[in-house]
């Protein structure tokens, strides 16, 4: 009776364990995927990109990508460039892993090929839009006549804010973004928080190469050595 008991609970035991092998995950290379084989761009944007962008490249901290006239003045190159190695100096990480990511060449290439797929459009921008670099240097001195010009009808006579915008001139913010990214700024507004393009900080007037290279040397030249610092009350000895 013993042995037949014994038995019975035996068989019992390896039917449980027959029937929890076939519930494992999948394994990489069966009916799972590998994540370095993901290449469907609405998964990569979500899992890498919305956290700073937005869900739908909008409504993020960082700049939105899904700003058409963005993506009519930066080319594939630039936007490979950026999603892989990064913006040295800024919040923007590197993704490649050549450059210390976890994504592969073609998960880059994916990313690039689906902004454009989604949130390009071709009739963005009507005749040449401003380069993105910029093809001459500015002149800070200039851009101080620009920025009264253009700007500080929002942003306040000093850049330290207005009544339609907030400070432009704040150490934190200039330590945290990048000459390029003010650029672009400059250039594309922020639509996501109704800040106008080039075309209309003042109506029937838009800003040419050079002032826009002008206001970004002045925006440049206002940034602290040491941003962030000092802290208030280190002055007096305070805490922080």
């Amino acid at each position: 009776m013993i042995s037949r008991c014994l038995i019975a609970v035996v068989l019992v035991l390896l039917a449980f364990g027959a029937e929890s092998c076939t519930s494992l995950p999948a394994q990489p290379g069966a009916e799972g995927v590998r994540p370095d084989n993901v290449t469907d761009f609405s998964v990569l944007y979500k899992q890498n990109c919305s956290g700073c962008h937005g869900a739908d490249g909008w409504g993020g901290a960082a700049y939105p990508l899904a700003d058409p006239v963005y993506l009519a003045i930066v080319d594939d190159a630039t936007l490979r460039k950026v999603t892989a190695e990064g913006i040295p100096g800024s919040l923007m990480p590197a993704f490649a892993r050549s450059a210390g990511g976890m994504l592969t060449d073609q998960q880059v290439d994916a990313i690039v090929q689906g902004l454009r797929q989604h949130w390009a459009r071709p009739d963005a921008l009507a005749g040449a839009p401003p380069s993105y670099a910029g093809a001459a240097p500015g002149d800070a001195q200039r851009g101080a006549q620009v920025y009264g010009t253009f700007c500080a009808s929002c942003h306040g006579p000093e850049g330290k804010g207005g009544a339609k915008g907030s400070s432009i001139v704040d150490g934190s913010y200039l330590g945290l973004a990048s000459n390029q990214e003010l650029r672009t700024v400059v250039i594309c507004g922020r639509p996501d928080l109704n800040a106008p393009d080039w075309r209309n900080d003042v109506p029937g007037r838009a800003m040419t190469e050079q002032e826009i290279s002008d206001v970004v040397a002045w925006l440049v030249s206002q940034r602290p050595q040491f941003p962030g610092q000092p802290y208030p009350g280190d002055a007096a000895g305070g805490s922080r």
